[in-house]
């Protein structure tokens, strides 16, 4: 990688139109007072570095699960996964990663499979880093049933500035491990519902990369893993 490609980042189509609209009124602003164009340009620039959408090198062992999102690990804790999706109110592991309006924001599979269900319900706009943002906040949800018959829940959960969840897949389609399914606009978080007695191999704090950063794994029998900040 160059230093061009370092900086200069493939932009997602769902962000075309921010772009263009953020760059109109820049131009706009530069027409009525300069030092506001220059504003205008620096929120151009972070709105094309909101929807940024980056290569990724996802690990290929069977097994493994990857980070859905961009972020930092927020909570691991036991919960039932959202009633919608019929998966029984048995808490499961669930891992969230909460994602800041700085972070990329398209969403990648964490295992590859079919998607089973698929289910949207509207809520409230809470801050996504807060626990009951996973009860009480819109979200879309979504089981992937893996090759073995387990399935294992992802959820998008808009937050206090995210207003809009994009889900590109649809039911019965079959995603692979870290492949795009979806994008939250401007702030959000991920959660990720563990099949039983799968342990996590991230720690509340760790951050993420997208499609990269291993979660779980389904082969491994090693117990939960804890760590520390330096």
């Amino acid at each position: 990688m160059n230093m061009l490609e370092t900086f200069l980042k493939p932009m997602h189509r769902e962000g075309v139109r921010f772009v263009a609209a953020f760059a109109i009124v820049t131009l706009v602003l530069f027409w009525l007072w300069a030092p506001l164009g220059w504003i205008g340009l620096g929120l151009t620039i972070w709105c094309y570095y909101f929807f940024r959408d980056p290569r990724r090198t996802t690990p290929e062992r069977a097994g493994l699960i990857v980070s859905p999102a961009d972020g930092v690990v927020s909570m691991i804790e036991p919960a039932a996964p959202p009633a919608e999706l019929g998966m029984g109110d048995t808490p499961l592991t669930r891992i969230s990663v909460f994602m800041n309006v700085f972070n990329c924001h398209v969403n990648r599979a964490p295992i590859g499979g079919e998607v089973r269900s698929i289910a949207y319900r509207p809520g409230k706009f809470l801050n996504a880093s807060l626990d009951k943002a996973s009860e009480d906040n819109e979200r879309n949800s979504l089981v992937l049933r893996m090759d073995d018959g387990r399935e294992l829940a992802v959820v998008q959960i808009a937050g206090l500035v995210a207003r809009r969840i994009v889900c590109f897949t649809r039911e019965g389609a079959r995603l692979e491990t870290g492949e795009r399914f979806g994008l939250i606009r401007f702030g959000s978080r991920l959660d990720v519902y563990l099949p039983g007695g799968v342990a996590p191999l991230v720690c509340p704090g760790q951050t993420m990369i997208a499609g990269e950063t291993v979660l779980a794994d389904l082969q491994s029998d090693e117990g939960p893993r804890t760590g520390r900040t330096s």
